[in-house]
């Protein structure tokens, strides 16, 4: 059975600080109840009847009694600082997470995965991965590079950058480059269309009908895309493409191609014909470089919106559907723009060579 607690000691003033909180409209109803109870238990009001007349606790009285009691008005202004939780993981364990993620493996495999770390550092899988996802760390993944070796790489980069960033007067620039060896794949099975909560499905065998090439010249004008399926990839296909292109550019202006160090664009006949035809300058980009000719990226387009997820059961189906993309692309084309200069990309490539060396 409960003793009745003695009457709260307020003195005037708080009383009048305590009724002005009960009645100001811009007092926070939580404070507002605070104010109550106090003032009820200045009366000798039990606590039991403050619970029972204020429709809260008993425990909420005597915790707010009793804040009064050694803080005053202040006291039950606001709510008491509550410590922040306690990190799991001290820093120290953390810095080692990253340390052995970016120099070291697992005995018997070439990375880290969340388990492994875990079992290592005797902390959670999912500790691990918050670790890795604040620094930035994806161990499972891993992408390629190649360095170019070409003599000539820094001419031949300031020469194309060049050509993106300050094109000549009244010329033409030409991103161009055949895809070649595209397959005309039929799937066994029609493809399931997208459901909700459920992708689209195909199989993943299929039957073979055939290759084609896909010659193409984008422009950086533009983005159009000139473009023509041709059965081979050899010079007497390119110079094909190569008259397509001189009818279908302005014969006043001066072209400049940007291709690739193909042996089908530096073969004989074809600099036979670009001495025939004046207006036509071919730029190289260098070697292992193709990173460097925008209109890898169009064909990264058409790849991942026509032709990978595409079921064609000849190659006349695969050109006609190729041919459509390219006649609705040029609708409203998209102009690719190049926006890092030759020293940038210089810089890079000497911080690249430089973590070679290094191993970071």
């Amino acid at each position: 059975m409960f003793t009745p607690a003695s009457a709260l000691v307020t003195d005037e003033n708080q009383r009048k600080r305590l009724r002005f909180l009960t009645r100001s409209g811009k007092t926070p109803q939580k404070v507002a109840l605070r104010a109550r109870i106090v003032l009820l238990a200045a009366d000798g009001v039990a606590n039991n009847a403050i619970a029972r007349q204020l429709a809260t606790s008993r425990p909420t009285v005597l915790l707010w009694r009793g804040r009064f009691s050694s803080l005053g008005v202040p006291g039950i202004m606001k709510d008491a600082t509550r410590p922040g939780r306690k990190k799991a993981i001290s820093p120290e364990v953390v810095q080692k997470v990253v340390e052995k993620t970016l120099h070291s493996t697992p005995r018997g495999a070439t990375h880290w995965s969340t388990r492994s770390m875990a079992k290592e550092m005797g902390i959670s899988h999912l500790s691990v991965h918050r670790i890795w996802k604040q620094h930035g760390l994806a161990p499972h993944r891993v992408e390629t590079f190649k360095m170019s070796k070409d003599l000539k790489f820094v001419e031949k980069l300031r020469d194309v950058v060049g050509l993106y960033l300050d094109p000549p007067d009244k010329a033409l620039v030409l991103s161009v480059d055949e895809k070649s060896q595209i397959q005309a794949l039929e799937r066994t099975r029609p493809l399931l269309p997208l459901r909700p909560g459920i992708p689209a499905r195909q199989t993943h065998d299929y039957s073979r009908h055939g290759t084609t090439t896909l010659y193409a010249a984008l422009s950086m004008l533009d983005g159009k895309v000139i473009g023509e399926c041709l059965p081979r990839h050899r010079s007497e296909e390119f110079i094909r493409f190569l008259r397509r292109i001189d009818r279908e550019t302005p014969a006043d202006r001066e072209l400049h191609l940007i291709v690739d160090n193909s042996s089908t664009h530096k073969s004989p006949p074809v600099k036979q014909w670009l001495l025939r035809h004046k207006r036509f300058h071919l730029h190289f980009t260098p070697t292992s470089s193709s990173w460097l000719n925008m209109v890898e990226r169009w064909f990264g387009e058409i790849s991942q919106k026509r032709i990978r997820r595409g079921s064609f059961q000849s190659v006349k189906e695969l050109i006609a559907a190729i041919q459509e993309y390219l006649d609705q692309y040029n609708l409203a084309p998209k102009r690719f723009v190049w926006t890092k200069d030759a020293d940038m990309i210089l810089s890079k490539v000497a911080r690249c060579k430089q973590a070679l060396v290094t191993g970071h």
